[in-house]
Parts: C-alpha cells; sequence; structure tokens
C-alpha cells in the first residue's frame, strides 16, 4: 500500500491521524518529537506509521521525501486492512 504523509517535526508529542490538504493532494498527518536532524524525523515517521498500521518497522519504507515534509511510503499490508485503519486515522 501506498501512502502520502504530512510530517510536524517537533512536536510536543507523537502522533499519527487527521487529515492534512484535501482532495487529490491529501495526507495523513503525522506528528513526532524528532527535530529535521540527520534523517531523525524521517526515521522517526517510519516507526510511528508501522506502530499505528500495526506492522512491524521494516515493514514500512520510504518512497520518496527524504528531506520533505511531505514524504510517500509504502507499507507491506494487505489492501483492505490498510484501507481500513487509513480512513480511522483520517477521520
Amino acid at each position: 500500500m501506498r501512502l502520502t504523509v504530512r510530517v510536524r517535526p517537533g512536536a510536543s508529542r507523537t502522533r499519527v491521524g487527521g487529515c492534512w490538504g484535501a482532495g487529490a493532494q491529501q495526507a495523513l498527518a503525522v506528528s513526532v518529537t524528532e527535530r529535521a536532524v540527520d534523517g531523525a524525523a524521517t526515521e522517526a515517521v517510519l516507526r510511528a506509521v508501522a506502530d499505528a498500521f500495526g506492522v512491524r518497522p521494516r515493514q514500512v519504507g520510504l518512497v520518496s521525501g527524504a528531506t520533505s515534509r511531505t514524504k510517500v511510503l509504502d507499507i507491506e499490508i494487505d489492501d483492505g486492512v490498510g484501507q481500513a485503519r487509513l480512513q480511522q486515522l483520517l477521520g
């Protein structure tokens, strides 16, 4: 399953949920406590998304956006299960 996320580094707590943007540009909001220094925020995003979707961290990979707040991720999860969980997190 491919997923677009919008990252807020340096947040007071790590949180996955909510919607950022609208229409075709819609993305899952992810806040992490780590700062965007030396890839720490990106690694934290991968761990947080894995936890939110109930998969292992190695099952979440970065496709694009290593230095951007908008990232595209691949999650190794059944499409039906993944889409259902995504809708819960967006709502």
